[in-house]
């Protein structure tokens, strides 16, 4: 009677510290969301040192985890032109001050501009006040990362929040194209206990749209801290628990300026691609009501059953939907070179999307520990 006590009293223990440890993964993957959201990090972007200061933090991060570096060093560095709004960012119209990121954004590829106009209509949406400036009205306001900078200035109107027809405008907005923004990309490795030359790779890109003058930024919760906070407790768990195979991590830079970071790496890898036996990219993956998607899935249909059977067995996702090839992350530069690899984004909750209103605060983490759970065990299947 009291071996079986002290077994059930151990086997209590056990499930509780597993429990415990779970729970504070995500007190950590929120905490972590909450950080790199954060106005310190001003939108993991391109001024205030944003994308520079994530960066600086996620490289603390891996040393804190214990991850060894690539080479040498946790960051890899790249450059590349950017298009960017360091300063002014008003616009008048019908006298009425807009807001920025709420009632108007403006083209990434917009020059600076100071101009006072009348506006005239050319169709239901689209007004011209001059041949450089002109407005057009939208249902939903969302912003990207431009690498050129046009001849004219586009200013978009939320028409859910600004309802009247523009007679007047007056602009004010700056621009600093930078033709050599310096970047890195964030590589660490948790070496395997019998095959290290194998690698599993998990990826994920922690740039976001960084910030729209001076006062204005986007805090890219779903997109994508929810995403690198995921690799991070990953990477804590596979710390912790090393498997036969090694298991590789990189947070990418430049993905919102078109997967420049990813690209750059397999241009110049700091390890031989031939060695990546399988890659897990996650983006927006802070939601899950609805499922979640595999791009690749019907490119490696074995890889894709085996996903689906793990899945199955432990009762995890609700729903996963198989899509084909695609260039929309990070995945994609590395399916281009040979190596097999999936991306995971999963579905329902907010609508958020490059736009203010993906915070911290908002997004659900729905399925992060079904994710974990599904991602460990994917990876577990691989390497048998």
């Amino acid at each position: 009677m009291q071996i079986l006590s002290i077994k059930r009293f151990s086997l209590l223990l056990l499930m509780l510290s597993s429990l415990n440890g779970f729970s504070q993964d995500s007190v950590y993957v929120s905490h972590t969301i909450k950080q790199l959201t954060s106005k310190a990090f001003w939108g993991r972007g391109y001024t205030k040192d944003g994308m520079t200061k994530a960066a600086n933090f996620l490289s603390a991060e891996y040393k804190k985890i214990g991850l060894l570096p690539f080479q040498g060093d946790y960051k890899q560095s790249f450059s590349y032109q950017v298009n960017t709004f360091p300063g002014k960012m008003l616009v008048v119209i019908n006298g009425k001050n807009l807001v920025p990121g709420k009632d108007f954004i403006i083209n990434n590829e917009s020059p600076s501009l100071g101009k006072q106009s009348n506006v005239n209509k050319i169709d239901s949406i689209t007004y011209q006040a001059d041949s450089n400036l002109q407005i057009v009205f939208k249902d939903k306001l969302t912003w990207s990362v431009a690498t050129e900078v046009a001849d004219k200035t586009i200013i978009q109107i939320n028409k859910k929040t600004f309802t009247q027809i523009p007679k007047t405008i007056s602009v004010s907005i700056e621009n600093k194209l930078i033709p050599d923004f310096k970047a890195v990309n964030i590589c660490g490795l948790v070496k395997g206990t019998k095959y290290p030359d194998s690698v599993l790779l998990i990826t994920a890109h922690y740039d976001h749209l960084g910030g729209m003058g001076k006062d204005t930024y986007f805090p890219g919760a779903n997109d994508n801290a929810a995403g690198v906070a995921t690799l991070l407790s990953l990477a804590k768990y596979y710390a912790a628990n090393p498997q036969s195979y090694s298991v590789g991590f990189i947070c990418f830079a430049g993905e919102e300026a078109g997967l420049l970071g990813s690209k750059y790496f397999t241009e110049n890898p700091l390890l031989p691609l031939s060695q990546i036996k399988f890659l897990i990219n996650l983006d927006l993956v802070g939601t899950g009501e609805s499922g979640m998607t595999v791009v690749n899935a019907s490119v490696y249909p074995k890889a894709f059953e085996v996903l689906i059977q793990t899945n199955n067995e432990q009762n995890l996702i609700a729903k996963i939907n198989s899509r084909g090839k695609a260039a929309n992350s990070d995945h994609y530069f590395f399916t281009e070179k040979g190596v097999p690899a999936f991306f995971f984004y999963t579905q329902g909750g907010i609508s958020a999307y490059h736009d203010v209103f993906d915070k911290a605060e908002t997004l659900p983490l729905t399925e992060y520990r079904d994710l974990f759970k599904l991602i460990v065990s994917f990876n577990k299947a691989l390497m048998k």
